[in-house]
C-alpha cells in the first residue's frame, strides 16, 4: 500500500507536524527509488521517502528527444506509481538536515527524525551562474537538453538550421551524463550531413574541460568522430554569459588554460563567440540546502554529501549513507553508477542497522552510452580513476553500432522502467 502525505503548510520555523521513520531517503529520483525499492524486496519496514516532485522523469533519453528521435511524453510517468508498495511518499521539500538531532525539517512545516538516513538527493542546475542565460532560454536560438520543456526546443532550432555556427557547451562543475553535451553535438553534426548544409556549418565545442574525454580508451573514439565532422574544440573555455538578441556566447579562460598558466594572477582572459544555435549546458552542484548542510564535504563549494567512496557511508554519521549525483563519490553522475551503488549501500546500511561493519565495496562502475549518430552509439564503462571496463561479453562497444543505437533506444528505457526502479536490476 502507498502512503501520501499530503503538504502541511506551516510557517517557516514553526512544525505543524513532526514525523519518525527508521529510514528515511530524501530524494524521489532513480537514486531514492531504487533503493527504496531494493529496501523494499528485502523485506524492511518503516520506510518514507521524502520527495516534492508529481513526476518523474527518465531524463537519459532527452538527448534523443533534442535530437527529434523520442517523444518527450515517453519521458515521463507519474511519481506516485513509482513509490515501492508499503514505502511512504512524504511529498514535501527538504530545507533543513540536522544529522547531530537526526531530523529532516521541510518547506511545509515537518519536521522528520529517522534513525538512518539515505540521501539522493539528485543535482541542482546552476543557471544562474551564466550571465543572461535564463532569460534568453528556449528563444533566440537558446535551449539545452537538460530540462523537459527545452529539449523539445532542441530539436526546433536545429531544424531552424540553414547553416552557421552551432556552438556546444561544458561546464567546469561535476555533471549528470558527462556525455551529454557532446551526444546532441554529434546528433547535430551527422543532421547537417543528411540535410546537406554540413559544408556551411561549423560545429564549435566550447568546453571548460582539458579533454575530449578523461578516459583514453573513449577519447580515441571520440577524436575520430570529432574528426570525422569537422568539430572545432575550444578547451579551457567556461561559459559565463549569453546575449541572446545579439546570439554571442562569451567565455572565459580556465585556470587551466595555458595561457592563465603563464601569467598567474592576472585577469583571465575572455573571448566572445557568435552563434547561430546554442546548446548550454549548466554548471551544477547539490541542492542548497544540502551545502549549508553538516553532510556537505567542506573541501568544495558544491555541496556533495561527504561519503566514504567505497562503503556510500558517511565520513562523520555512521548512520547517514549516500549515492548518485549528491553525493561526494568521484565518478560520473549516471543512472549507471546508480544502479552499481544502490546495491551496496543498501547492503551496508543493513548491515550497520545490526550494529555490524559495511563490508560491500562500489569500485566506481559508471558508463555512458555515447550517442555519436543517428543510429550510431558506443558504451563507454570506467571505474574509479578512468580505468577502462567493458562489461558486455561478446560485442566490441568500443566500435559506434547499430546495436547500440538500439540499447539506448529501447533498451535502457526498459530496464529503467521495469527493472531498475523496481529494485530488480
Amino acid at each position: 500500500m502507498i502512503v501520501r502525505e499530503e503538504k502541511a503548510l506551516g510557517v517557516r520555523g514553526q512544525f505543524k507536524e513532526r514525523l519518525h521513520h527508521k529510514i528515511l531517503i530524501v530524494g524521489g529520483g532513480t537514486a531514492g527509488l531504487t533503493v527504496a525499492a531494493q529496501l523494499s524486496h528485502k523485506g524492511v519496514e518503516d520506510v518514507a521517502v521524502l520527495e516534492p516532485s508529481e513526476k518523474h522523469y527518465y531524463q537519459a533519453v532527452w538527448t534523443l528527444v533534442g535530437a527529434g528521435a523520442y517523444h518527450p511524453e515517453a519521458s515521463v510517468r507519474p511519481q506516485e506509481k513509482l513509490i515501492p508498495r508499503g514505502v511512504r511518499w512524504i511529498q514535501d521539500y527538504a530545507q533543513e538536515i540536522d544529522p547531530e538531532r537526526q531530523v529532516v525539517r521541510t518547506l511545509n512545516g515537518r519536521e522528520i527524525g529517522y534513525d538512518f538516513l539515505v540521501v539522493a538527493a539528485g543535482i541542482q542546475l546552476d543557471w544562474h551562474r551564466i550571465e543572461g542565460l535564463e532569460e534568453t532560454l528556449g528563444k533566440n536560438g537558446v535551449s539545452s537538453n537538460y530540462r523537459f520543456d527545452l529539449a523539445p526546443k532542441t530539436w526546433a532550432f536545429i531544424q531552424q538550421l540553414k547553416g552557421g555556427v552551432a556552438l556546444f557547451t561544458a561546464p567546469s562543475t561535476p555533471i549528470k551524463c558527462g556525455g551529454a553535451p557532446q551526444k546532441i553535438m554529434y546528433l547535430t553534426a551527422d543532421y547537417t550531413r543528411r540535410k546537406g548544409i554540413a559544408k556551411d556549418t561549423q560545429i564549435v565545442f566550447g568546453s571548460a574541460g582539458t579533454t575530449i574525454f578523461g578516459v583514453p580508451e573513449v577519447k580515441a573514439v571520440l577524436d575520430r568522430v570529432v574528426e570525422r565532422y569537422g568539430i572545432q574544440t575550444q578547451f579551457h573555455h567556461e561559459l559565463v554569459a549569453v546575449d541572446g538578441e545579439k546570439r554571442e556566447a562569451t567565455f572565459e579562460f580556465t585556470p587551466n588554460h595555458p595561457e592563465v598558466k603563464a601569467n598567474p594572477g592576472a585577469q583571465r582572459p575572455r573571448v566572445t563567440l557568435p552563434f547561430d544555435f546554442l546548446h548550454v549546458v549548466p554548471p551544477q552542484s547539490a541542492p542548497d540546502f544540502l551545502k549549508q548542510s553538516p553532510l556537505a564535504d567542506p573541501s568544495t563549494p558544491l555541496g556533495w554529501v561527504q561519503v566514504d567512496k567505497h562503503t556510500l557511508q558517511h565520513v562523520r554519521f555512521p548512520n547517514v549513507f549516500s549515492l548518485g549525483d549528491a553525493s561526494s563519490l568521484p565518478t560520473s553522475k549516471t543512472g549507471a553508477a546508480i544502479r552499481k551503488q544502490a546495491p551496496v549501500l543498501v547492503a551496508n546500511l543493513l548491515s550497520v542497522m545490526k550494529g555490524q561493519a559495511p563490508q560491500k565495496q562500489y569500485h566506481g562502475y559508471t558508463s555512458c552510452p555515447l550517442v555519436t549518430a543517428y543510429g550510431k552509439m558506443f558504451l563507454a564503462e570506467f571505474l574509479y580513476d578512468n580505468v577502462w571496463h567493458p562489461t558486455v561479453p561478446l560485442i566490441n562497444t568500443q566500435k559506434e553500432r547499430y546495436d547500440m543505437w538500439l540499447l539506448k533506444k529501447h533498451g535502457l528505457p526498459f530496464l529503467y522502467w521495469n527493472l531498475m526502479l523496481k529494485g530488480r536490476a
